[in-house]
């Protein structure tokens, strides 16, 4: 059962209390697994544009990657405390514990990226930001958004030099710190660890992390689109490079790669902008679900299920995908993606709970003790 009453944070014996299960967290994490799936095999437009309702399928690149991060922020501060995180020694072990899930899940990453599909894998980066959040667990929301700005500001510029030192790399190599820049998605977490450690379970809470993130998102995009207009080959940039166009002169190719609005383009409001839409979601999720009743957790829990076994779904759609005889691309493949997904979530959890891949970087943490 969820609510929104206050949570102590620590249990007996010192250990930190988890708290309830915050569904609306859960439904969140299944909306950037299912768009995550959208981009990589929805067959979803190029460009998004507003204007045109055919291309709204765009809205899939970019942000439910942002979400996953943003959520992986929040998940680890949800479990380390919470809005008050120990101090030592139990600080230690949580993160002694988070590091060794950071390992495992890197590892789980280079076995997805070894199944040679074409599909970008975000894992690695992944492990790599939880063990840049491992100095930073004890801080407060606010020093933890001052760091993540930083590293927005810092993100555009870090993408251009590191560009170059990728020229020619294969299909593994641009997975690994280009796609998915450490700069950039460190902030995304960090903002997530900010939400978490500000309190999501009470509703005023909710409301105002609702109303700030689509306020960010917006004035973000506003002011992207009106000084740093997308170039017309837009669609030749690479995912997570900054890119002015070919007869851009040098303050356009500037405030492209400051203040570009396009999705994966690593400027600062590609940052601000997918992080606000991200903590406007889930503020927004746990608004709708936590604290709502019985009626709520029901229809809440298809999506609930898939949410609570992220990396076990994540890897087994690209699991699924290296063992069918063509790449699937279409919006009836990701239909019967999504439906698997959510059957086999609801089964396992109703059956054997906690999934399977869950429960194996679970036991491997829980060498370390926390008591």
């Amino acid at each position: 059962m969820t609510g929104t009453r206050p949570v102590p944070p620590t249990a007996v014996r010192g250990v930190p209390a988890s708290g309830v299960r915050l569904q609306g967290v859960d439904v969140a994490r299944a909306l950037a697994l299912l768009g995550m799936m959208a981009a990589h095999i929805g067959g979803i437009a190029e460009q998004l544009d507003w204007a045109d309702p055919t291309s709204w399928s765009a809205v899939a690149h970019g942000r439910p990657s942002t979400l996953f991060a943003v959520l992986a922020g929040v998940s680890i501060g949800l479990t380390s405390g919470r809005t008050d995180p120990p101090g030592p020694p139990l600080i230690g072990r949580i993160r002694a514990r988070l590091a060794i899930r950071a390992v495992v899940v890197v590892v789980i990453g280079f076995g997805l990226i070894a199944l040679d599909t074409p599909v970008y894998v975000i894992l690695p980066t992944y492990g790599a930001l939880f063990l840049l959040v491992v100095p930073v667990l004890r801080l407060r929301p606010v020093p933890l958004l001052v760091i993540a700005a930083v590293c927005a500001v810092l993100s555009p510029v870090a993408a251009l030099f590191v560009a170059p030192a990728y020229a020619g790399a294969g299909m593994v190599g641009v997975q690994l710190g280009l796609v998915y820049p450490v700069v950039t998605f460190l902030a995304y977490v960090l903002v997530g660890l900010a939400v978490a450690r500000a309190g999501l379970e009470a509703r005023s809470r909710q409301v105002v992390l609702l109303a700030s993130g689509a306020l960010v998102a917006a004035t973000a995009y506003v002011v992207g689109s009106v000084l740093a207009p997308l170039p017309d080959d837009a669609a030749l940039a690479f995912p997570g490079v900054p890119y002015a166009g070919e007869a851009s002169t040098p303050g356009q190719a500037l405030a492209q790669l400051f203040l570009s609005p396009r999705d994966h383009s690593s400027s600062v409001v590609d940052v601000a902008g997918t992080a606000g839409v991200a903590v406007a979601v889930i503020a927004l999720c746990t608004l709708v679900f936590d604290g709502r009743g019985r009626t709520a957790e029901r229809v809440a829990y298809p999506l609930a299920a898939v949410g609570s076994m992220p990396l076990t779904i994540y890897s087994g759609h690209l699991v699924v995908i290296a063992l069918l005889p063509g790449y699937p691309e279409s919006a009836e493949a990701w239909g019967w993606f999504a439906l698997g997904s959510v059957v086999f979530a609801m089964l396992w959890r109703r059956f054997l709970g906690r999934g399977p891949l869950e429960r194996v970087v679970g036991a491997l943490a829980s060498l370390v003790p926390v008591r």
